[in-house]
């Protein structure tokens, strides 16, 4: 909200459509909404994902799955372009007991029934290899939990050093089954994402895939409280610090408009008594005629 020329009506209408709004909300379909350019709702948006991004984590416990997909993303604007690429990312999902809500007992080898997902994170990787997938795993699940995985080696020496740092791995080899069997709400939640970002934005962009997982995920943790997730967003929005577009697009950012440049010749004020330049004194003649700067005749 930092230097804003938008009404405060619109930033509280813009933050209640985008934290309530179940299947997310695009930039036109923003714009349409509050009234604004479509440029001006795309900023919108961007500033309340990085608030969302920047916010304070709990990290993950109990049993956790873990998983990583792969989505396309694309350049071109025309929902009819081929993808350029495919991003992996990478997935956690707490699972709790869908009566108690508490985490399940470990059960290795065997199926976690009669549960349900309780938060997620998500996180963009440039690769499968075990030292990206062991930083998103310590970035964002607490050690001593335990990891329901897929028989993917990268998992590998999590459960080994300090016993302050490791975590207990259950791998299940998945073979010729269907993934979705052993890891079942990761991939609800993989799925869910992709629809979203088909139906909604038509595609990812790589350049900004963060924000928009960073979204999903704010979203999709609150999904039973979005009234509540409301006043979260914008608490979240007024403690971030200014985030303008420079930020945004990643440029640079202009010099700090409160540093003004020097002035080469001084500067003329009209006052009471005619043109006075700055830094001129005022001699105040004790008779009926008017006051006149110094230095003039």
């Amino acid at each position: 909200m930092h230097r804003t020329k938008l009404p405060l009506t619109k930033w509280f209408w813009a933050a209640h459509l985008i934290a309530t709004h179940s299947n997310g909300i695009s930039a036109i379909q923003l714009a349409n909404q509050i009234g604004v350019k479509e440029d001006t709702a795309w900023l919108l948006l961007h500033k309340f994902r990085a608030a969302m991004a920047d916010r304070e984590k709990q990290p993950l416990c109990g049993v956790v799955e873990v998983d990583q997909t792969e989505v396309p993303f694309r350049t071109d604007d025309d929902p009819n372009a081929p993808a350029d690429g495919r991003i992996i990312i990478l997935g956690a999902v707490e699972i709790v007991n869908r009566k108690t809500g508490e985490a399940p007992v470990t059960n290795f080898n065997k199926p976690y029934l009669n549960t349900r997902p309780r938060r997620v994170r998500l996180a963009m990787s440039p690769d499968e290899t075990q030292d990206s997938i062991h930083a998103f795993v310590r970035a964002n699940i607490a050690p001593g939990s335990t990891l329901l995985t897929d028989g993917h080696s990268s998992y590998l020496g999590l459960n080994e050093g300090e016993e302050a740092d490791r975590y207990i791995l259950d791998q299940r080899v998945v073979g010729k089954m269907a993934a979705h069997v052993v890891l079942r709400w990761t991939h609800r939640v993989f799925a869910l994402m992709k629809r979203w970002a088909m139906g909604t934005f038509h595609g990812f962009r790589a350049r900004h895939i963060d924000q928009y997982l960073a979204e999903y995920a704010f979203r999709f943790n609150r999904r039973y409280w979005r009234r509540v997730s409301f006043d979260r967003i914008l608490g979240l929005a007024v403690e971030h610090a200014p985030h303008g577009y420079e930020a945004v697009v990643g440029r640079k950012a202009r010099a700090n408009r409160t540093n003004s440049p020097k002035r080469i010749s001084t500067r003329n004020r009209k006052t009471d008594t005619g043109m006075r330049k700055d830094g001129t004194k005022l001699i105040v003649i004790r008779d009926n005629r008017p006051a006149i700067p110094d230095g003039r005749k």
